[in-house]
């Protein structure tokens, strides 16, 4: 068993490795909303969808049951926050992955609900 002194070197250790390995606040910052721009269901389901590989909104409103208006709204956030790029081809405009560490954490989150 530790000693209350031998215990506060240990916790003062401990912070000390905490701030080293703390990221700035803007990297925070810049996880948090990438977090919350994937917090929403059909941003998932967009993503889920794209996770094959590119698709024009049609075929996105058509994969996640949503209209136009709202995949188009949902689109925009996601390519906002860095997550999803976009390319025109023709009349179309694809829109794909474009942050793959995103995916990671997706599908990560999908197999830990499905244990």
């Amino acid at each position: 068993m530790l000693h209350s002194e031998d215990e506060e070197l240990l916790h003062e250790a401990r912070v000390h490795s905490v701030l080293e390995k703390m990221p700035t606040d803007i990297t925070i910052e810049e996880m948090a909303a990438r977090f919350k721009a994937i917090s929403e269901p059909s941003r998932v389901k967009i993503l889920l969808a794209l996770s094959d590989g590119e698709l024009c909104v049609d075929h996105i409103c058509e994969a996640v049951g949503g209209n136009q208006s709202a995949v188009s709204h949902q689109l925009r956030i996601l390519k906002d926050n860095r997550i999803l790029k976009s390319r025109r081809e023709g009349k179309k405009i694809l829109y794909s992955i474009a942050d793959s560490h995103i995916m990671i954490m997706v599908e990560m989150a999908k197999e830990h609900c499905n244990e």
